[in-house]
C-alpha cells in the first residue's frame, strides 16, 4: 500500500527477458536504504516486489499482465521512474489510498504552463471515467493528485486535467512530460468498490424466522399442575 508521496526519481538500468515478462534492475538509493527481499516498491505506480538488491540498486520481475496494463511494456534502460516505498501502518496518509494496481493509461494531450505551476490534460479511456470525479483523487506515474477539471459525460473522448505545483514538477517525473506521453493511471479504491457494488442487482432483504412455540411448552421452571 502506497500514498502516492513519490520519495525519488530512479532510473532503470536494465531490462531483462523473464520467462513471459521482463526483470528490471533500478538504481534506487533512498528506495533500498531499509529494503528488504519480499518488499513493495511502486515504480511509476506499479508495485513491484524486491527480488535482489545492492546498496543503490533493486531487480523485481514484471509479469506480462502488468506490461499489458502499463508503461512499462518496452520499457528501456535509461528510463527516469518515480519511486515510493510501501507505507508503513504508523505513517502519514500524505496523499491517498494508492495500491500500485494499474488500471490502465493515458495520453497527455495537453501541456498548459501556469505562472507557478502546469495544468496537466490527460485521456481517460472510457471505461474509467466514471471513476474520475473533479476534486477527487487519481495516481499518474504513482503520484497521488487532485482532479482539477473532467470531461462531460456526453463527450465521445473523456479526459481529466490536474495542476501540478513546483514540488511535484521538480520531485517527479510528470514535470518533463509532453504531449504524447503516456502515463499509468490509478483510479480511486472507493470509487472501484462503488462500481461493482452497483453492478449487482440489490439482494432481498433476509427473510426473519420466526420461533415455533408449541402450546403445550411450558417453562422449565414452573411446570405442570
Amino acid at each position: 500500500m502506497f500514498t502516492g508521496i513519490v520519495e525519488e526519481i530512479g532510473v532503470i538500468t536494465a531490462v531483462e527477458p523473464s520467462g513471459d515478462g521482463v526483470r528490471l534492475t533500478v538504481q534506487a538509493p533512498k528506495a533500498v536504504s531499509d529494503a528488504a527481499h519480499g518488499d513493495s516498491i511502486s515504480v511509476s505506480g506499479v508495485c513491484l516486489t524486491v527480488v535482489d538488491q545492492g546498496a543503490d540498486w533493486f531487480t523485481a520481475d514484471v509479469m506480462r499482465q502488468t506490461l499489458d496494463m502499463s508503461t512499462l511494456a518496452g520499457v528501456t534502460a535509461g528510463r527516469a521512474v518515480d519511486l515510493e516505498r510501501a507505507t508503513v501502518a504508523h505513517g502519514r496518509l500524505g496523499g491517498h489510498i494508492v495500491q500500485g494496481h494499474i488500471d490502465g493509461t493515458g495520453e497527455v494531450l495537453e501541456v498548459r504552463p501556469g505562472a507557478e505551476w502546469r495544468v496537466l490534460r490527460i485521456g481517460l479511456p472510457a471505461h474509467l471515467a466514471p471513476l474520475v470525479v473533479d476534486k477527487g483523487s487519481i495516481a499518474v506515474d504513482g503520484v497521488s493528485l487532485t482532479v482539477s477539471a473532467v470531461s462531460q459525460a456526453s463527450e465521445p473522448d473523456q479526459w481529466f486535467e490536474v495542476s501540478l505545483i513546483p514540488e511535484t514538477l521538480e520531485a517527479t517525473t510528470l514535470g518533463t512530460l509532453t504531449p504524447g506521453d503516456h502515463v499509468n493511471l490509478e483510479t480511486d479504491i472507493l470509487a472501484r468498490h462503488v462500481q461493482r457494488l452497483l453492478s449487482f442487482p440489490a439482494p432481498a432483504a433476509p427473510t426473519l424466522r420466526e420461533a415455533a412455540f408449541s402450546p403445550s411448552h411450558t417453562s422449565s421452571e414452573g411446570g405442570s399442575r
